[in-house]
């Protein structure tokens, strides 16, 4: 056999690239974008119904400070992604950010032996005050436009109540105290990047203080009784 014969016999050799094993490819390190949109599969799967306000804290929380992929895996693996998808992305249009209006903040509500609300396109500024006596007031803060990275909300309820709805991508932190009331602060926990950050304070005396993250397009339903 001729040589030219040899050498046609011979397989031409490839190169390639060596791929990454399942292991490998879960202990890869993520990035902010990674962990924003594990937080969005968590907002929306809020907002279905699936998580409830407790569980989205403790996964927000976790996603917050995730560093590889096995991490954010372990946040949506028992979640419908393939329906959340589609409410992300819908979402993702609505993200709450901070403006710069020239218009005057809503500074206070107050509801005595009577009820009073703040929401549709009121503008909210770095505090606003809430105080419920023998009534109630309603803080609907989905659609509110704020104009401060960091809004303060100073609640005080005797013999009433404060209810406060924020949407599910703001950071929310609650510090306030009750005395034969109830003050909840079970919705507190991490936003999205670049939404606005809701400090709720103050006290309740025979009343009650709620939180709780809702969807913008939720109905809030029936008010709890005074």
């Amino acid at each position: 056999m001729s040589r030219l014969g040899q050498m046609s016999d011979i397989e031409p050799r490839t190169s390639r690239a060596p791929q990454p094993s399942a292991g490998d490819a879960a202990a890869m390190l993520v990035s902010d974008a990674d962990r924003e949109r594990t937080h969005s599969y968590l907002s929306a799967a809020m907002t279905m119904g699936v998580l409830t306000p407790e569980e989205y804290s403790r996964r927000a929380g976790d996603a917050s400070v995730a560093r590889t992929r096995a991490d954010l895996d372990a946040l949506t693996r028992d979640l419908p992604l393939d329906q959340l998808r589609s409410v992300a992305a819908d979402a993702a249009f609505g993200q709450t950010r901070v403006s710069a209006s020239g218009a005057d903040p809503v500074t206070s509500a107050s509801g005595f032996f009577g009820g009073t609300e703040v929401g549709g396109g009121a503008v909210v500024g770095d505090r606003l005050k809430a105080t419920a006596v023998m009534g109630g007031v309603v803080l609907d803060l989905r659609n509110v436009e704020y104009t401060a990275p960091m809004l303060t909300v100073k609640c005080k309820a005797i013999m009433g109540g404060v209810d406060i709805v924020v949407p599910p991508d703001v950071t929310v932190e609650v510090h306030g105290r009750a005395v034969m009331g109830g003050f909840d602060g079970s919705a507190a926990g991490p936003g999205g990047e670049g939404a606005p950050r809701v400090v709720i304070t103050g006290f309740s005396l025979m009343g009650g203080v709620r939180v709780q993250r809702r969807g913008r397009a939720d109905r809030l339903g029936p008010r709890r009784a005074r």
